[in-house]
């Protein structure tokens, strides 16, 4: 499956924090029926049996509405699985060692919180980078914002897509326009709304806008 500028356009990373009493499978539906354009399936506490499982019930669900299915950093979960790309970070497999184990069959994604982080992922195959996080967000702990600068740096550096993400909001997400991002990956302000469909698709009005990419 393509990854381009459209593909990173909204992008939702899933948690299970946020379920009040619906499946994730569920709430994954609905943001599709919202409008995202990607899935990160984010999973840190399940076993490998039951995120197996899950990878393959959510990926059937993204291939029925065309959207690309990622997994968060366990690359043996992607492959039982068949999704579509693996997200890695800094401090896991080298996208250069993912593309040798995978050849150009999947979409490799890596985060970069720097410009010779950016052209180094760039350089060594990755397909798009998550950028971040841009605002204080509680999902990770310890983590530094990254500045409108670094960011409209860092996708200035690269010719591969950049996705913004990181505390990313209704209510901030217009700040960064012009920054050069291809789009959002947004946590909470998806999966932890009531209201889960309405909130995908206001949040992909914005990105449009934001990006310059309205819809036709």
């Amino acid at each position: 499956m393509r990854c381009d500028s459209s593909t990173m356009k909204l992008y939702a990373v899933t948690d299970r924090s946020w379920l009040g009493g619906r499946t994730l499978y569920e709430q994954v539906e609905e943001a599709l029926l919202g409008g995202v354009t990607c899935v990160q399936l984010r999973e840190k506490n399940l076993s490998e049996e039951a995120f197996l499982a899950e990878a393959i019930s959510i990926g059937r669900l993204c291939r029925k509405y065309g959207v690309p299915f990622i997994i968060n950093d366990n690359l043996e979960i992607a492959q039982k699985c068949g999704a579509d790309g693996v997200h890695v970070g800094q401090d896991d497999m080298r996208p250069d060692e993912v593309r040798r184990r995978v050849g150009d069959k999947m979409i490799i994604g890596v985060t970069a919180h720097t410009v010779a982080e950016a052209i180094e992922a760039q350089k060594r195959g990755a397909d798009y980078l998550g950028a971040g996080a841009v605002f204080q967000t509680g999902t990770k702990s310890n983590t530094v914002a990254l500045s409108y600068e670094t960011l409209q740096a860092i996708c200035a550096s690269v010719q591969i897509p950049v996705v913004a993400i990181g505390g990313i909001a209704k209510s901030n997400l217009m700040a960064l326009a012009g920054s050069g991002v291809s789009g959002v990956a947004v946590v909470s302000a998806i999966f932890a709304a009531e209201d889960v469909r309405t909130a995908s698709a206001e949040l992909l009005e914005l990105s449009g806008k934001m990006t310059g990419q309205m819809p036709a």
